[in-house]
């Protein structure tokens, strides 16, 4: 059986899809992109505000689903600019 997961504290989905869904004991997470969930705004400061808002959404998004970033086993990051990518993991 499937469970959808949503939160107000995460930006509702662009798409005609969840914020995430659990379905055999494991999570699946949408993609997230820097939308501020107060505000509807994207975060374009810089790629260390946008990761941190990503992040902030992610976490959202595990916490209403009882889990936490401790849970993660995998996660995929897309990137426009591959020189961003230390400054991500910097975050």
């Amino acid at each position: 059986m499937k469970k959808i997961v949503k939160t107000d504290k995460a930006p509702a989905p662009v798409g005609p899809y969840n914020q995430a869904i659990i379905h055999n004991d494991t999570l699946y997470a949408s993609g997230q992109i820097a939308i501020d969930p107060a505000t509807g705004a994207l975060v374009t400061d810089n790629i260390e505000a946008e990761t941190r808002q990503v992040m902030e959404n992610i976490r959202a998004i595990l916490e209403e689903a009882g889990l936490s970033f401790t849970d993660v086993v995998k996660c995929s990051i897309f990137v426009s600019d591959i020189n961003n990518y230390s400054r991500i993991n910097e975050v």
